[in-house]
């Protein structure tokens, strides 16, 4: 059962960011409503990135990520939190802890996912340039083509969904061993991509919050504008392929059920989403966005429990006409 009043865990992945934190730690602890609990998850940093958290927010939970990459650091945050609701929170001083607010306030409307948006009305960036504007406004009309989705920001990072939401997004398992070479799947940078389309995919309710970026406090970027926008295409495919084989295995369930040869099974992780009756949109909060995917050609909308889909069902015969004589 969701609570009105829940409890907000912030998650911020962290790796050298020591000089950032003395600014966004005590931003957040001043959120109103406060926050239930801080989670910074260190990334083997070396400026002393841990011992600054401790220092400034002395009950903030700070724990070290088990492999590497910002999705691994996001993963291991999220398995660790003990609220109701999770908000990926970058580091960097980009993000503005004052808009936490909002994004809960778009879940306890009836949201599943809420997502920041610089590119809505009353969302702005100080920081992006003509480029990247350009590269990220492609990338969300190849979004928006795959998943039925309308996302008009797709490659930000700031977002809040909540807790039960987390087995319908499939991210690799925190204690898993990482390869010798390369990361797992989801573990890099990919995923703010891969929760955007797992979210859309699974057909669940999305939000879009206006959110202002900030330009970073201290350090230089990470970002690299044509190496990670040739990442996220790559990302918008794999996961379309990835939703295309959900499909085959549910459509293969659906038949093996109705023909009565199949054993029980346990639905999809989407299936075993709490039911709800969400807020109609216009119930969202004034100046939020509200994103209800439309399944694209081959992303279906999961069944709360296995069956047949309606394109497997036959019509209904059609009466013959009589003929008296």
């Amino acid at each position: 059962m969701r609570r009105h009043d829940p409890r907000v865990s912030v998650v911020v992945p962290t790796r050298n960011e020591a000089r950032n934190l003395e600014v966004v730690l005590p931003a957040i602890a001043a959120v109103r409503p406060a926050v239930h609990e801080v989670i910074v998850v260190d990334g083997h940093s070396v400026d002393g990135t841990v011992e600054t958290a401790r220092r400034v927010l002395p009950w903030a939970r700070v724990i070290t990520q088990t492999r590497r990459g910002k999705g691994n650091a996001m993963a291991c945050g999220f398995a660790a939190a003990t609220g109701d609701v999770l908000v990926m929170f970058d580091a960097d001083g980009s993000a503005d802890p004052e808009e936490i607010p909002a994004f809960v306030a778009a879940l306890v409307a009836g949201a599943d996912f809420a997502k920041g948006s610089r590119f809505v009305a009353g969302g702005d960036s100080e920081d992006i340039t003509l480029l990247r504007r350009s590269g990220n406004a492609g990338l969300n009309g190849v979004a928006n083509v795959l998943f039925g989705t309308a996302y008009t920001d797709l490659c930000y990072g700031y977002n809040a969904f909540w807790a039960d939401v987390l087995p319908v997004l499939e991210l690799p398992e925190v204690a898993a061993p990482g390869p010798a070479e390369g990361m797992l799947w989801g573990d890099g940078f990919e995923i703010e991509t891969v929760l955007n389309c797992r979210v859309a995919a699974a057909g669940l309710r999305i939000t879009e919050v206006p959110s202002v970026e900030r330009r970073r406090i201290f350090g230089e970027t990470n970002l690299r504008t044509f190496v990670d926008g040739a990442r996220v295409l790559r990302t918008l495919l794999a996961e379309r392929r990835r939703a295309d084989r959900r499909r085959a295995q549910l459509l293969a369930r659906a038949r093996a059920a109705r023909a009565g040869t199949a054993e029980p099974q346990q639905p999809p992780a989407a299936s075993r989403m709490p039911q709800r009756n969400p807020l109609p949109p216009t119930q969202a909060p004034v100046g939020e966005r509200v994103l209800v995917p439309t399944p694209a050609a081959g992303i279906p909308t999961l069944p709360a429990e296995p069956g047949p889909p309606p394109a497997l069902r036959r019509p209904s015969p059609k009466p013959r006409p009589r003929h008296d004589g």
